[in-house]
């Protein structure tokens, strides 16, 4: 019998690999993605019998503690994403389900470049600059940008961008902006010091990081220290001039915390391609305050230029297929996020090949 794969949330048509190679595949349902459905049970119901779950995000059904315990065979969670917290990775470790993940460059990259472009448009005043041209007009006295660089001529410091997390996304921002003479200050208790010498940025705590930056850019995993790190206290502490960004995971930042103090003119203004429910809600205040906040979607479609050069598949979809193939030839995946979960794994399923 061939190993079942449940894709639940598929990446295009990245599953006819599976297929291709001896797996029978099931696909979840798109009505999965749809905040507040309630579908947990069909998830459960559809995975029965599953030695693999697969695909990208899904943050409205994630894969709970109860979706794996209910798959006794499951040996793997692999995810097309960087991110991981639409699975109960705690459950998955104490059960010896091994997690993956793709963090591959076009992901991780782009986020970085997005979070430059979110920036820029800030610190530039380019929202309103736009709006008031597109209405008639030709220049807005709310968008009087800031020179970002500082100026040997005259002594001007430039700008300060404090990062909240200096891993592959905060150490490619710092990369990317340090040629723009700006100062960069991050807060990153898990990174070794050598990181903050080689991107040029000077580590201080969070609260100095709040109190300095120009710009506050969000750069952690979500996990249960870092749900809502910046909430209410760490806002008030930011400058009235100073814009937030977050580009991480929406529960990283308090939502109503974000929403008050921009009402309140606490902090000027905010980018944000991050939600604590996505898609966001219609009803959400953050899409009618205008230009004083950018908004963009988590995620989306696959970018132009992701593709490995001479490949059709994204590579993050390669990653995923190709660790779960290994999980199920009994073999140990090559992106295990959870290497706490490897012994009990190795016990359960070393050697062990579906396929035979």
């Amino acid at each position: 019998m061939a190993p079942k794969v449940m894709v639940f949330a598929p990446t295009g048509d990245s599953h006819r690999f599976l297929e291709q190679n001896g797996c029978e595949v099931q696909l979840g349902d798109p009505q999965w993605h749809v905040p507040g459905g309630g579908h947990e049970a069909d998830y459960i119901k559809l995975a029965q019998g599953a030695a693999a779950l697969a695909g990208t995000s899904m943050r409205a059904t994630p894969t709970s503690r109860r979706v794996i315990e209910s798959l006794p065979d499951l040996r793997i969670v692999a995810k097309a994403t960087v991110g991981v917290d639409d699975i109960d990775v705690e459950a998955a470790s104490e059960l010896g389900v091994l997690v993956t993940h793709a963090p591959v460059e076009s992901n991780w990259g782009n986020i970085a470049e997005t979070t430059v472009m979110f920036m820029l448009s800030l610190l530039k005043g380019q929202m309103d600059q736009d709006e008031t041209i597109k209405s008639g007009g030709w220049w807005s006295p709310n968008g009087q940008g800031t020179y970002v660089g500082s100026r040997a001529s005259d002594g001007y410091k430039g700008t300060t961008l404090g990062l909240v997390g200096l891993g592959r996304i905060g150490g490619r921002v710092a990369q990317l902006m340090r040629p723009w003479n700006i100062n960069i200050i991050a807060s990153d208790p898990y990174i070794p010091e050598y990181r903050f010498l080689e991107f040029g940025v000077k580590p201080v705590d969070l609260e100095t990081l709040l109190r300095e930056a120009d710009v506050v850019s969000v750069h952690v995993v979500l996990n249960k220290e870092t749900w809502h790190l910046i909430g209410e206290r760490e806002l008030a502490m930011m400058k009235p001039s100073s814009f937030l960004i977050n580009t991480a995971r929406g529960g990283a930042v308090d939502e109503q915390a974000l929403i008050n103090a921009l009402d309140k003119g606490t902090i000027a203004g905010a980018a944000l391609n991050a939600y604590e429910v996505e898609p966001i809600p219609a009803e959400s205040p953050l899409r009618f305050m205008g230009n004083k906040v950018i908004l963009r979607p988590h995620g989306g479609s696959p970018l132009r230029g992701a593709e490995p050069a001479g490949r059709g598949a994204g590579q993050n979809s390669e990653w995923v297929n190709n660790d779960v193939l290994k999980a199920l030839r009994g073999e140990t995946p090559d992106h295990i996020f959870n290497a706490e979960a490897l012994p009990l794994w190795l016990e359960r399923f070393k050697g062990k090949n579906l396929f035979t």
